[in-house]
This record gives C-alpha cells, structure tokens and sequence, in this order.
C-alpha cells in the first residue's frame, strides 16, 4: 500500500506560466468623473479634512513661559501631549485609551447606521486616492482620454503628462510627510531648521518614508489598499444588518435591464439601460448592480452617475441610492424610505458611547494638576542616629502640571514628634516646605527621623502629605516607617 501510494504522487515540474495563470492579473481602474450632490459632498469633506490636517500644527495657543505655544503637539521630547487647552502626561495614557475607544465605538455606529460611509468620504486612503485621481485627470484628461493614453506608444507628450503627473503626486507626498512631522515639533522652528539642513535626520528620514507611502498607496495601488490590505471590509459584515442604509441598486425596478431607444416603451422591462455608468463612475471598478460587496467603499458616485442618466431618460432618479437591505426588491420609485435609526445594536453603541463619554469628561473635569510619587529605600531599611533616634529615606517626586511656580507643604502623619530633611540639609520640624518649578517634575530625598520609643513595632504606618499653598490642593500617599526588633 505503501508502495502504491508513492507511485500515485504527481512529480510533475511545475510550469510557471500555469501556475501564473491562477491569479489574475490587476486590470487598472480608470474612474470617470462624476456630477451630483454626492460628489459636491466628497470635495468638501476633502476641503476641510486636507484643511484640519494642513492647518492644525500652525494654530498658536498660549500657554505661557514655560509652555510650547503650538495648539496641537505631540512633544516626545518632554514626554507631552498637548491639545489646545488640555495637556496629558505619560502617567494619563488612560485618555489615549479612552478616545481609541470612542473611535472605534463610533465607527462602528456610523456603519451599522450608513454602512462604509467612513470609507467613503472621511478615509485618508480615499481622500488622498481622490486628490490624486483629481491631479490625473487635470493631466491626463477624463476616463476615456486616460484609457487611450495608457495603450498609447510611448511618445514625448505622453511621457510629458506621465512625468508631470508623477511629480506633482511626489510633491502631495512631501507636503504629507511635512505637515506629519510638524505634529512632533515647533512648526515654524522645524520648518526653518528643514529648509537650511538644521533638523534632525529623523525628521527627514519620516518625510521621505511618508512620501513614499502616500505616493505607493494613493497614487499606484489605490483600491488594493481598500481590498487587500485594510482590515475593515472584513470587519464591516458583523456590523450591518436589514435596516442599515447603504448604496444599493433597487433591482426590484431595474430589472431586466436592457439598452433603450428614445420613444420606445419601458413596459416588461426594467428602468436600467445597462449603459455602465454607475461602474464607470466607481473607483473601486465593481458594479453595485451585483449587490453589496466587499469591495465597496459606500462613496455614493454611482448614485450621481445613476440619477443623471435617469434624468437623460425622463424617470424618476433613486434607482441606485440609499437603502436598506429589502428595499432593493421594491419596484415602486415612489417609496419612502422605511428608516429604523434605533435598533438594539444602536442603542447598545450609543450608550457605549455616552458611557465612555462621560467617564472620560468626569475624570478630565476633575483631573489633579498635582501628583505625587513616596518610594521608600529598600536598602538600608532604617538608619539608627548617633541620639538613638530612627531615621527612614524616601524619595518624593511632585509633579507640577500647570505652567506656574508652585510651593507645597510636606508633613507626615502617623508618627510623634517627627523630624525631616532634605538631601544634607539640616533636620527641620515638620511641616517642610518646597518648591516645583512650572510644569515639572521635581524630585527630592527626604529623610525622616523620630525617637525610637515612638514605634510600637518594627514597622509602623504613616501617611505623606503634599499640600499645595495657593489652592490647597492635597495628596495623600501611604507608605511605612520601619524600625528594629522589639
């Protein structure tokens, strides 16, 4: 049997050229423009979100001496995040934490409310693949034009058009990279030290990386990025359901579809005139008449390029547009949209939402600006002084969060007759006082001493206490004051 079985295996070479031939090969998508309010949409939503990104480094807010005047920075040098008035520590990662999950919480209602429309309008792949496609087309001409110009001979003008089109897609990746980095660093002073070789090579080294990425993904792979590399159409399928409203071909009323004659008449016919536009129009190259897919990224162009050619032909528009799942079999161009907005899944992300929402407000409206760390010395435990009396080190470090000079009071509660110091100063009855600079972290060696008789056992706890003169902000840490054998 043994035998027999090995003589049945295929040790055939393998032909390469069959092997090939079980992937297709990529056919490049050249989309047409597109007319309509869905496409006025994408080019505002482009307009402000290229703007926020573009604009935000350079927005000043005052902060004052000892803070940086730049509205949004992500300092990595001083270990800050700041965000016009709000400004997190590292010890504040929490809040990081908080708004990813809002994001995804919110993302996640926006899609089982109006499927992909994240990816749609808002997406930096797509809004970057847009402007790239709109450079192309002031270049290369519109979809048709581009079509003969790729199975053109190279010529001098088409190598004109391709090195023009290129460079300007080159020139949008390094404005990309550029205003990233300004995000890490004074905007203006980087933008300078750029400009004369002054900055550092990371920031040079971040642009080119940035530009390569923006050029690769928005201009060369475009739509594989959606398809193939992000994760979201895969994720979206748990996401919609029956009610959600998304881009769908009403194939109740389109039905058959066939070409039409001006004059001729639409009975036992469907009103789609199979003229392609809707697939023309598409960026990813799929055609919405075959349903929802995963390669669709809800942008809505085929809807404009739909309901113009239906206003060529005297119809009512909407035989693509927005609609839930059993509206696409309803033939009645007259039907009003049956929306059911509230549904458990909504409702669960929605109180999901307020939930983490309102944490997060609660703890940043009643965030400290004061923080204190009391690390005793582990080694030696305790010191006995040349009057008999117990000494005990710690390490305190106050943490000032606001931008001016703050004092603060030291005092230790739970142990009599208590003495401290700080570093090789002199012993000083408690209170203590100390200063922290603005917006800084100071850190002091404390000692404390107390006669030994004062100790009930060999470790006694005790509480320390930083109070802040001005607002009367305190910070109360535990920790233990240890002693001999009794």
């Amino acid at each position: 049997m043994a035998n027999s079985s090995v003589e049945n295996i295929d040790v055939r070479p393998v032909n390469k050229k069959e092997n090939r031939a079980l992937f297709k090969k990529r056919e490049k998508i050249q989309p047409k423009k597109a007319r309509g309010n869905f496409r006025r949409l994408k080019w505002i939503i482009m307009g402000v979100t290229l703007a926020i990104y573009y604009i935000t480094p350079w927005i000043r807010w005052d902060r004052g001496d000892s803070g940086p005047d730049q509205a949004v920075l992500i300092d990595l040098a001083r270990e800050r995040f700041y965000f016009f008035f709000i400004e997190l520590w590292p010890q504040e990662v929490y809040y990081i934490t908080g708004l990813l999950i809002l994001a995804a919480i919110s993302l996640f209602l926006v899609t089982s409310l109006f499927g992909r429309a994240w990816c749609g309008y808002s997406c930096p792949q797509t809004v970057w693949t847009d402007l790239f496609i709109f450079v192309e087309r002031m270049i290369e001409g519109d979809r048709n034009a581009r079509l003969r110009l790729d199975k053109a001979p190279m010529s001098v003008s088409k190598l004109v058009k391709r090195i023009a089109k290129h460079s300007i897609w080159i020139i949008i990746g390094v404005l990309t990279g550029g205003a990233w980095i300004f995000y890490f660093a004074d905007a203006p002073t980087l933008l300078r030290d750029l400009f004369t070789f002054e900055a550092p090579i990371i920031a040079y080294s971040s642009v080119a990386v940035l530009t390569a990425t923006t050029y690769v993904f928005g201009g060369l792979m475009r739509e594989q990025v959606c398809t193939y590399m992000c994760p979201w159409p895969r994720i979206q399928g748990a996401m919609v359901d029956e009610d959600t409203l998304t881009v769908t071909y009403h194939s109740g009323r389109g039905e058959p579809r066939g070409p039409h004659k001006k004059g001729e008449p639409w009975t036992d016919r469907g009103h789609c005139i199979d003229c392609n536009q809707c697939v023309a129009v598409c960026p990813m190259g799929i055609d919405i008449r075959d349903g929802l897919q995963l390669e669709c990224i809800t942008c809505a162009l085929c809807i404009d390029a739909c309901n113009d050619v239906m206003d060529k032909v005297d119809l009512p528009r909407g035989l693509i547009g927005y609609d839930t799942h059993a509206g696409q079999f309803d033939s009645n161009p007259e039907r009003k949209l049956d929306i059911r907005f509230i549904r458990s899944r909504t409702i669960a992300y929605g109180l999901i939402l307020a939930l983490v929402g309102a944490v997060m407000l609660f703890t940043l409206l009643n965030r400290s600006v004061l923080d204190v760390n009391v690390i005793r010395d582990r080694n030696p435990l305790f010191v006995t002084l040349s009057d008999g009396s117990i000494r005990n080190g710690y390490t305190v470090k106050i943490l000032n969060k606001i931008h001016e000079t703050r004092q603060f009071q030291i005092e230790v509660e739970g142990l009599k007759n208590a003495q401290a110091w700080i570093e090789s100063g002199p012993p000083v009855g408690l209170p203590m006082i100390v200063t922290v600079p603005a917006d800084a972290l100071s850190s002091y060696k404390l000692f404390i001493s107390a006669p030994a008789e004062n100790l009930p056992s060999k470790t006694l706890d005790i509480d320390v206490v930083v109070t802040d003169f001005k607002s009367n902000e305190r910070d109360i840490q535990e920790t233990s004051f240890k002693g001999p054998e009794k």
